[in-house]
């Protein structure tokens, strides 16, 4: 047996997000039996501070590498930072009788003997000494941090339930705004890292870049979609450094009068000089620094305020120990004077979460929501595709509110306050989320999202072969990604349906989209088109863009024939045409890979589309949808009568042999008609007790074979 030694020296990492707010340290097991501890001892974290904490080991990811994984309220109560070496030390500790808090903010504090019961509650089981700050995550999701002032008996201890938790009244001043640390931030690991490479290491071992005889960079450029966390992330990196931060919203920069404008960001960077090292933040960069060439004769302001811009990031002054992040969700409306080496040394892509970083983001918001055992975390990260952490935040914060509406009338709003027993019986269930998935929509694909229709495979008559290929082509990627990655194989990235028109070509889109729970865009191939040069292009580019952003999606493009028509050798027109179906097929299968994103076309006329479109690695699978079979007629009467009254003599059969020749889209309204047909009959005996006698209320076949016949009658015209 190894000996055991009093302490070791491990570098800190953050924690997990499930540790969050719960003094909890993990190490690796091997660690573990060098000081002597097991699974939740508490140990001393030392470095410039000591505080207690709960130790458990670290996942097998992690060993190996003597880190220590704390949160970020642990790390300001040990005063380090990450990366930073710590001494953890196995240390005696004895139960609390006694603990006095004090609120960090004045609006959150509380007072109330249930709100002392809910907070006790909250922080049962957490070991601290005094001076220690711990977080409360009290209702929703909102976070209160709290000091131990005073703690009987003295030393470290362990509160318990018959702990007595005392509230002192909450420092004068306004609200404190939320720390945010590392922890907070779900799915986007390595942009963190990037960043903190940038600033942190600059920062904190100006050495390093002395040696190697190089600059350290000075400048991150960060753009992605709207509510990916692009300024979360920059809130975390100014609590996390000790560098003094000045935070500038780009519009608030300009001013009515001459040079007023230049004049403010001189003096925002005069600010940083003097309080080095310092992170200038600018949010919505767009709006101070367009391309210039895009701008007007009128537009001069603009123009000197990004020149201004430019020289105070790499201008004849150095800016010294000055890092600029900027923001902005267009990237290509950005001057790319600024978008060079020296400038912004570094762009960072803040993308759309994947399923892992969904995951991550809902544990993180849904941190102070009391969960119902059967809410699964999997699930939902699994079918909230396109979905950015802000609309995560919103599902989170829905959810809960349709959970307290079921609790509404049984409060009594006259009261001064909810009892506690209510508040504490609440409970947020994954019916409450699925409610809320109605309300909130995925920000990615806002401006083109159409709801999904309701249509499951068992609406679909028939075309077994079609609904087996369209399920392997679209469900098998995302279920089983590691086989076809094992297999160094790519699923294909287009599918036409064609065949006589209501053959159910759109309905089988329609039952694809809602089986397979990706996100789907649906455009008709003629709303693309615009009478504007480069207007069709571009909206064809965007189309793609958006449902890249989106993915895993289905981009479903009815009527293509009429975006893709075969081109011809005839230049007397304006070339739209050929234009759009060059972008196409540039997008289909270009340079730039097509990710996620599968492109289910639809049309009656496959004979007009280009041919460059029909090859394989653009539309791979081409499916003739043919006119239905006697087996599969009688299916599809079955679908469109299963709510219907019919008389007991009503045979789908006959009525299948009946309708020869005939689309599912016929049969469809066969069956609306022979309803309609029913009901002219109980409307025109014009009595009130033929409908108060249900038996009467019934579809019999003549009306089936009078509206069959009327549709024979329509297409022989």
């Amino acid at each position: 047996m190894s000996e055991i030694i009093e302490k070791i020296i491990v570098r800190v990492k953050e924690s997990l997000v499930k540790d969050v707010g719960r003094a909890i340290a993990r190490i690796d097991p091997e660690d573990m039996k060098l000081i002597g501890v097991e699974s939740g001892d508490v140990i001393m974290i030392e470095g410039k501070r000591a505080t207690p904490v709960k130790i458990m080991p670290c996942y097998p990811e992690d060993r190996d590498k003597k880190i220590i994984q704390i949160d970020g309220i642990t790390r300001e109560n040990a005063q380090v930072g990450i990366d930073e070496k710590v001494k953890i030390i196995k240390t005696t500790y004895r139960q609390a009788s006694k603990i006095k808090l004090k609120p960090d903010t004045k609006s959150n504090s509380l007072y109330k003997a249930d709100d002392v019961k809910y907070i006790g509650s909250l922080i049962n089981g957490l070991p601290v000494t005094k001076g220690d700050k711990i977080r409360a995550t009290l209702f929703g999701s909102r976070s209160v941090d709290y000091t131990v002032t005073s703690i009987s008996p003295e030393g470290v201890i362990l509160i318990h339930s018959n702990t007595i938790i005392q509230l002192e009244s909450a420092k004068p001043g306004g609200e404190q705004k939320r720390k945010v640390s590392y922890e907070d931030i779900g799915g986007l690991g390595q942009q963190v890292q990037r960043i903190r490479e940038m600033i942190e290491l600059p920062l904190k071992y100006p050495e390093i870049f002395e040696r190697l005889g190089i600059q350290p960079p000075k400048g991150v450029f960060m753009y992605g979609p709207p509510g990916t966390g692009k300024t979360l992330i920059v809130r975390a990196v100014a609590h996390e450094t000790d560098a003094y931060f000045i935070n500038i919203s780009g519009p608030e920069i300009m001013g009515k009068f001459y040079g007023e404008s230049e004049g403010r960001i001189r003096k925002i960077f005069e600010e940083a000089q003097a309080n080095a090292p310092s992170i200038i933040f600018i949010d919505e960069i767009d709006a101070i620094a367009p391309k210039r060439e895009d701008l007007g004769g009128e537009k001069q302001v603009e123009k000197r305020v990004v020149a201004q811009l430019l020289s105070l990031m790499d201008g004849l002054e150095s800016r010294g120990k000055v890092i600029v992040i900027g923001a902005t969700n267009i990237p290509n409306s950005i001057d790319p004077a600024l978008r060079r080496p020296g400038r912004f040394d570094r762009e960072i892509s803040i993308s759309i979460p994947d399923k892992k970083g969904r995951l991550e983001i809902l544990h993180i918001h849904t941190r102070g929501i009391p969960l119902s055992m059967d809410v699964d975390m999997e699930k939902l990260a699994e079918i909230t595709h396109g979905f950015v952490g802000a609309d995560l935040e919103a599902l989170a914060r829905e959810s809960a509110m349709t959970a307290l509406r079921k609790i509404l009338p049984k409060i009594d709003f006259e009261m001064a306050e909810i009892p506690y027993e209510i508040l504490m019986s609440l409970e947020v269930t994954m019916d409450n989320f699925m409610d809320a998935m109605k309300e909130v929509e995925p920000s990615a694909i806002r401006e083109v999202f159409v709801e999904v229709p309701d249509v499951k495979w068992e609406d679909v008559g028939g075309l077994e072969e079609i609904k087996e290929a369209l399920m392997e082509t679209v469900e098998w990627p995302l279920k089983y990604a590691d086989l076809f990655k094992k297999f160094d194989t790519k699923p294909s990235k287009g599918i036409i349906l064609h065949g006589k028109p209501g053959t159910g070509k759109t309905y089988l889109a329609k039952a694809l989209a809602s089986e397979s729970g990706v996100n789907f865009i649906s455009v008709k191939g003629p709303q693309i088109l615009s009478r504007y040069i480069g207007e069709s292009e571009k909206g064809v580019r965007e189309l793609f863009r958006m449902a890249k952003q989106a993915s895993p999606c289905i981009l479903f493009l009815d009527e293509i024939d009429s975006l893709t028509p075969m081109r011809s050798n005839d230049n007397s027109g304006s070339g739209v045409i050929d234009r759009v179906i060059g972008q196409f097929l540039t997008e289909m299968d270009g340079i730039e890979e097509l990710k996620g994103v599968i492109v289910l076309a639809a049309t009656n006329r496959i004979d007009l589309i280009d041919p460059a479109l029909l090859r394989s690695g653009r539309f791979d699978l081409i499916f003739e949808l043919p006119l239905p079979d006697s087996r599969t007629r009688e299916k599809i009467f079955g679908i469109h009568t299963r709510n219907k009254p019919l008389d007991k003599n009503v045979s789908l059969n006959k009525l299948a042999l009946k309708a020869e020749g005939l689309t599912g889209a016929d049969i469809e309204f066969i069956c609306r008609k022979a309803a309609m047909l029913s009901i002219q009959e109980l409307v025109g005996k014009n009595s009130e007790k033929a409908f108060e006698n249900t038996q009467n209320i019934i579809i019999l076949m003549k009306h089936f074979e009078n509206a069959i016949a009327l549709v024979l009658a329509q297409i022989r015209e």
